[in-house]
């Protein structure tokens, strides 16, 4: 479900493209704006390289695919262990450069009273932070755990990146 949107006089995207649960979209566009909404224990993580102007998000439900390799490679922005990988890759497929990306997180709350059973929220927290650290990415960024959910958006001309939670806006990063 993963898309790449590059900027082209054919394809003009003007305003939001918005990544649904369990997606990823990359662009280049710099009038549109990356958006997500729901993040309760799934994770959305953005991607932006300044110098190319590539933008990206993947809005990832579930840690791991390991258990479920056929839906894994059905739909890898599924998984944050199949997803992260994915939204890099069409990233530097549109010019980003892994040393320039600004990487920020939201999400992973644990919004649901299952008496700590399951714990979502903090694995899919956990999964993102061995992938970035076993390849060595920094989050420019987070707002991650607590109770809340979360809309994620990213505007690709800048890469600032707003967290919005009861009607209420925050900036999370800016240039």
């Amino acid at each position: 479900m993963a898309s790449v949107l590059p900027s082209s006089p054919a394809r003009e995207i003007v305003g939001r493209v918005t990544v649904g649960v369990a997606d990823l979209q990359v662009s280049s566009d710099p009038h549109a704006h990356i958006i997500t909404h729901a993040l309760g224990s799934c994770i959305g993580v953005t991607v932006y390289d300044p110098v190319a102007r590539v933008a990206g998000m993947l809005h990832f439900m579930l840690p791991s695919g390991r258990d479920n390799e056929e839906k894994a490679r059905a739909n890898p922005a599924m998984f944050g262990d199949t997803g992260v990988p994915q939204l890099f890759r069409l990233a530097y497929e549109l010019g980003a450069v892994k040393d320039r990306l600004v990487v920020c997180a939201a999400g992973g709350a644990e919004v649901m009273n299952d008496c700590g059973q399951f714990k979502i929220g903090t694995r899919n927290r956990t999964i993102l932070r061995q992938l970035f650290w076993k390849n060595n990415i920094l989050l420019a960024a987070d707002e991650t755990g607590g109770t809340i959910s979360r809309t994620m958006q990213i505007n690709i001309a800048d890469g600032r990146v707003t967290i919005r939670h009861k009607g209420q806006e925050t900036l999370l990063w800016s240039a």
